[in-house]
């Protein structure tokens, strides 16, 4: 897994990143439930997407801060 860009993020709607965090908080529950059964092998991607979700709760918040 690779980590997703906060440029190409931002290139992204509102919309699509509320959308885009759904996915990632749903994957990154699944993830932990695996590393807890040791059925993770690719313990790194918990970390990617845990950043991944910070970047896009930073632009989202960014956002907001400048609507007002």
């Amino acid at each position: 897994m690779k980590p997703r860009k906060a440029k190409d993020l931002r290139e992204l709607t509102d919309q699509e990143l509320q959308q885009t965090l759904k996915e990632a908080v749903e994957t990154l529950a699944r993830l932990r439930v695996q590393h807890s059964l040791s059925q993770l092998q690719d313990t790194a991607s918990l970390k990617i997407l845990r950043k991944d979700i910070a970047r896009i709760k930073t632009i989202l918040s960014e956002r907001q801060r400048v609507k007002g």
